[in-house]
């Protein structure tokens, strides 16, 4: 059935992107891909959340489609940015796990990213932000931003050093920038508007990723984000946490001002979402509060698990998109969308053929963005390294998601449309489907990893 699944996809790869979904005598839209780090899905005012203010991706999200269901590839960070540039599941694009400074895993040139196929279009492109798809960064061992596709780069190999404050850890186009005085996602945004005001041809469509550190640990917020609570709190945890959010959603709110000062709204579609659920359990650390443990305050809006986890709550996240004139404001999708998808969606806009010599995981996310169903030839799949040891694999088809423990020797089985709370297995109510959807996922599962490199074999836990 897997093997007929991919052929089909591989198929689908040559034909089905090369008409654009602009018309022929539009200039291609410029792009932006706004990426937080650990956000939950219950972290924004507009995803519900009582307390945290996020005044402009609530705007943002007015302007645009706000998904409800929306997915990270991977319920951990480079995995899932992975998933972003190559439309690929992360382990068949090899980018398998989080990845530690100097280890060997890193995004492989032979990997075709949505950055080098723009700039063969004429795009101008730009990454700034935390990077974290190699572990020899800015070394010549392994590939940078650069090599592939990116004209432009301001990043980190992981993490801003040694907090959000003052970060000393930056590079841009290979060279370090040393002490920089500020807070991450400002001084990310600032670069970015930095690029788009001095250093883009103005002549030509760009591609600008943006991908923020917050709200991940270490955290440290402005005190003018954090006084916004004092009212309400005297934990210093959740100042700290709610805080770093509404620094995130200012750093988002400065870089949609800029496209408005430069007069580039109208010909931009803005893509915003997260790279896994929040870390920690919510609750913080009362007895330490002023540690950094005390600061894991993300909501997951309820649902079940973590960063780290194929549960929900590991791996649902927030995404928004805006693109005006094409999609109608305030739309609000159900449809289940993944950041794999992010890839053929922008194929598809710009016209260009999806890469016909590889499986292609994510679809175009076009039709979802007036509420209506993808068609997906794979089915969703996620696979977390270091989930916790009931939650390693799992796969959703429609409203029905199986989840798979670390051995795959046990599976539940949940209706998400009735339970996305994923409370109650229904495996005993549901045997044949739970016999089809396991037999789909073990034979999907072997793929994948067949498809990809062999460096995790040497891995404890892959």
């Amino acid at each position: 059935m897997t093997h007929r699944i991919l052929s089909m996809a591989l198929l689908l790869s040559v034909f089905v992107t090369a008409t654009p979904a602009v018309g022929q005598d539009e200039r291609p839209p410029n792009i932006v891909v706004f990426l937080a780090d650990d956000l939950g899905w219950g972290d924004l005012g507009c995803y519900g959340h009582p307390m945290i203010e996020t005044p402009n991706l609530d705007q943002f999200a007015e302007q645009g489609v706000r998904f409800t269901q929306c997915y990270a590839a991977c319920g951990v960070c480079s995995p899932s940015r992975s998933a972003i540039l190559t439309g690929r599941t992360p382990y068949r694009n090899g980018v398998f796990r989080w990845i530690p400074e100097g280890h060997p895993v890193h995004l492989r040139p032979s990997e075709i990213t949505i950055a080098r196929l723009l700039k063969e279009r004429g795009y101008d492109t730009a990454h700034v932000g935390k990077w974290h798809l190699n572990g020899m960064f800015n070394a010549p061992e392994q590939p940078q931003p650069n090599d592939h596709g990116f004209d432009y780069w301001f990043a980190t190999q992981n993490n801003a050093a040694p907090t959000h404050k003052d970060p000393v850890n930056f590079v841009r186009n290979g060279e370090p920038v040393g002490p920089m005085e500020g807070f991450s996602a400002i001084l990310v945004a600032e670069e970015g508007i930095e690029w788009l005001r001095e250093h883009r041809n103005p002549d030509a469509p760009f591609y600008l990723q943006v991908w923020t550190h917050e709200p991940h640990l270490p955290i440290e917020s402005d005190p003018r984000f954090m006084a916004r609570y004092e009212d309400q709190t005297d934990d210093p945890g959740v100042l700290q946490h709610h805080g770093n959010v509404t620094q995130l959603d200012h750093a988002f709110g400065m870089v949609m001002a800029e496209l408005d000062r430069q007069g580039l709204t109208d010909s931009t579609i803005v893509f915003f979402t997260a790279d896994n659920g929040p870390e920690g359990d919510g609750f913080g650390d009362p007895a330490n509060p002023n540690s950094q443990r005390n600061r894991n305050q993300g909501s997951t809006g309820g649902l079940r698990g973590r960063k780290r986890d194929d549960f929900e709550g590991g791996i649902r996240v927030p995404g928004i998109v805006r693109w005006p004139g094409k999609i109608e404001p305030g739309t609000v999708s159900d449809v289940p969308v993944v950041g794999s998808d992010i890839f053929s969606t922008i194929c598809e806009i710009v016209g260009i053929p999806l890469p016909g010599d590889r499986v292609i995981d994510g679809v175009s996310m076009v039709p979802a963005f007036g509420g209506k169903s993808v068609e997906r030839p794979i089915p969703l799949y996620w696979r977390t390294h270091i989930s916790s040891p009931d939650s390693r694999v799992a796969m959703r088809v429609g409203d029905w998601k199986i989840v798979g423990n670390v051995d795959l020797t046990r599976f539940l089985l949940f209706n998400l449309a009735e339970d996305p709370e994923e409370t109650t297995d229904l495996s005993a109510q549901e045997p044949e489907r739970f016999q089809q959807m396991t037999e789909q996922l073990l034979e999907l599962n072997a793929s994948i990893l067949g498809d990809g490199p062999d460096w995790w074999k040497s891995e404890t836990n892959f």
